[in-house]
């Protein structure tokens, strides 16, 4: 298949499948990242009876490292919250603690980081996760001391314009989408429908909503493309728009939409929990649960007969990236994103909830180490099964590399 064929609509689910493969070969915790469908799989299999039963609230789903990081609200603060949500269901707050604590796990040994300090690694993330718990002031435990990790891609975040964000997803900061290997070309369908969505009153309402803008303003799709983004986007419709809003003669009169597909999500949801039957609804309805800032710039709609949630990508919006730790920062970074995590489930609690949580979480420790056994053997067991299936996904993919 040629490089041009690849991008075509008609080739792309090889073309995905292929950068998944390449993708997840790459490490340890790339893998982990990648690979939601299989954490649910042991879950499921055998770490269903291993987690304490949590107070059903909106969780993230696939609360790995990656999926946090500086999230911008429509004023223009920032914050670090949750900025993935395509699997938020109504569950057990414990099954975010499980999956945080293996990619940080597999971080730390990815880093080369001795099993004791990842020993100490749990203990120093139940401690940030049980304080946000009891905090009176949410918003105290993420403007507190923050890891190096952290710092430094806040103070990034606060730099950027619009000119970065074009120069990072589009190349450049003229108003267009270069087909490239991220970007590929739209079929006629769906460039139709792109054109349909964005004339719809509801999107325009999202678009005008942001960075002071008229609400009358005129907006034109200036150019869009079928966006190829991460493992777990594939067989999904994705695609980024460019705007132009009003006279679109300065950058703050363009911005980039994400348009994603939304499917049924991977993680079990709380018994006799109520959600959205629409996934986008659900993906929506978690965000403003979870992560305010992203949640108030996201809205659920159709396209091709598809559920798409919507939001306009900031500058602001960054992930944050520590597959390489230092030993002295490792149980600080742990701390201080379980207490993100931890203020995006308080927030959902009642103070009685919260701390009837916070009294579960405690037992089930031992005297030599502050961590609950539960999340500890959870940890232990899926790092040996991910390891086993990261090793086999490797010498899959190497034999696809090997010469005829």
């Amino acid at each position: 298949m040629s490089k041009t064929a690849a991008k075509s609509p008609a080739h792309r689910q090889a073309a995905l499948i292929a950068a998944q493969r390449s993708k997840m070969a790459r490490s340890a915790h790339a893998y982990v990242r990648g690979n939601t469908v299989q954490f649910y799989a042991w879950l499921r299999e055998r770490g269903r009876h291993a987690a304490p039963a949590g107070p059903p609230v909106w969780i993230c789903g696939d609360c790995h490292v990656g999926n946090l990081g500086p999230v911008a609200n429509a004023e223009g603060q920032i914050d670090i919250q949750i900025r993935d949500l395509d699997q938020s269901v109504i569950g057990n707050p414990a099954h975010d603690l499980i999956r945080l604590a293996l990619s940080l796990a597999t971080a730390a040994r990815g880093s080369d980081l001795p099993g004791v300090t990842t020993a100490h690694m749990m203990e120093h993330m139940m401690e940030g996760y049980e304080q946000a718990l009891t905090a009176r002031s949410a918003r105290a435990v993420v403007q507190g001391d923050k890891p190096e990790a952290v710092r430094v891609v806040m103070r990034k975040a606060m730099a950027r314009t619009w000119k970065h964000l074009a120069q990072e997803r589009l190349e450049d900061i003229k108003p267009n989408i270069p087909l490239n290997d991220r970007f590929w070309p739209l079929s006629m369908a769906e460039k139709k429908a792109v054109k349909d969505l964005f004339a719809s009153n509801k999107v325009r309402r999202l678009v005008t909503s942001l960075k002071s803008r008229k609400d009358d303003a005129r907006v034109e799709v200036l150019d869009a493309a079928y966006w190829m983004k991460g493992c777990s986007s594939l067989g999904r419709l994705r695609f980024a728009v460019l705007l132009g809003v009003g006279k679109a003669s300065k950058p703050d009169d363009f911005c980039l939409i994400d348009v994603k597909e939304a499917t049924a999500a991977a993680a079990p949801r709380s018994p006799r929990s109520t959600m959205p039957r629409d996934n986008a609804e659900r993906v929506v309805t978690g965000a403003r649960h979870l992560a305010p800032y992203l949640g108030e710039r996201m809205i659920a709609s159709r396209f091709l007969n598809k559920s798409v949630f919507i939001r306009e990508l900031l500058p602001q919006d960054l992930k944050l990236e520590i597959d390489q730790l230092k030993r002295a920062e490792t149980v600080h970074a742990a701390r201080y994103l379980a207490g993100v995590v931890g203020v995006a489930h308080a927030r959902q609690m009642a103070p009685t909830v919260r701390k009837e949580w916070r009294t579960l979480l405690k037992r089930g420790r031992s005297k030599r180490l502050d961590a609950p056994s539960w999340l500890w053997s959870s940890v232990v067991d899926l790092m040996a099964s991910h390891e086993l299936a990261y090793l086999e996904h490797c010498r899959t993919y190497a034999r696809t590399l090997a010469p005829e």
